[in-house]
């Protein structure tokens, strides 16, 4: 039976959840059980800017997770329901950092984290930083910051940077950006993909996404330790909206075989 406002079945009914960062930022989540009693292993899902737990996309990626883990969606910062400012992928790693850490509470000994665009940059910045997770899949995401050298990623830049994008994004999109500069700025995603290791690192790209060359995957590849394994799809193109039900089972079959115990989470 499957509820037609959601697209996700009554028995996979989401639960909304209230998070809270440590800086302080209310988080809109949904965790999705996918029925059989308790569970030790979850996946926290981190959306793209301007993403959200409710899209078709996301909520299909979801659905193809439950065999393997529970699933716990959440809006970024500034997205939606959530509070505070969009930061696009700075302040947001505390964002990722309280699903993780709410995920632990609930009882998950076995929390992995898949992210896709900026929310892949962000896990792979919480999880080197951070630490706590058994398994990190980064999906089309970039391999350094204030990248400009695609015709999307500068149209992007644009939007972010100019009162007039900043508030088209918040009328059309239900964004609201910071008008902050980063200071400072943090380390890039291929500086701390060396630091997930022991947790296992996916990194899954297409050969024809419109944001990110792939020089950015095989970068964040070549600089990770081992466990890791790199993904360079034909004919994929960018983040959620690129994903197919056969890729989403992939990565589930994935996660299902590649977990380590997770370091202990740092502190603050």
């Amino acid at each position: 039976m499957t509820d037609t406002s959601s697209g996700i079945s009554v028995r996979e009914r989401p639960e909304r959840r209230r998070l809270t960062t440590i800086d302080g930022v209310g988080i809109d989540s949904v965790l999705i059980r996918g029925g059989g009693g308790a569970r030790r292993s979850a996946v926290a899902v981190a959306n793209g800017f301007t993403g959200s737990w409710r899209s078709r996309d996301t909520r299909m990626i979801a659905r193809r997770l439950l065999p393997v883990a529970d699933v716990l969606l959440f809006d970024f910062r500034g997205h939606y329901d959530s509070g505070g400012a969009s930061t696009v992928g700075n302040d947001e790693v505390y964002d990722l950092d309280a699903a993780v850490r709410h995920l632990r509470g609930l009882g998950y000994g076995d929390v992995a984290t898949l992210g896709f665009s900026m929310g892949a940059a962000v896990t792979l910045r919480h999880a080197g930083a951070f630490g706590g997770v058994s398994a990190v899949v980064a999906v089309s995401g970039p391999s350094r910051w204030y990248y400009r050298g695609t015709p999307r990623m500068r149209m992007l830049h644009y939007g972010v940077e100019r009162p007039v994008g900043r508030w088209f994004l918040r009328t059309a999109r239900n964004v609201r950006v910071t008008d902050r500069a980063w200071d400072p700025v943090p380390p890039d995603p291929t500086e701390l993909a060396a630091w997930i290791a022991p947790a296992p690192l996916l990194v899954v790209h297409g050969d024809a996404d419109s944001y990110f060359p792939l020089e950015h995957p095989r970068r964040i590849y070549e600089a990770a330790s081992e466990p890791k394994e790199l993904w360079i799809e034909p004919g994929m193109g960018h983040a959620e909206r690129s994903m197919t039900p056969e890729r989403a089972d992939r990565i589930a079959a994935w996660l299902e075989a590649n977990r380590a115990a997770p370091s202990a989470p740092a502190e603050g």
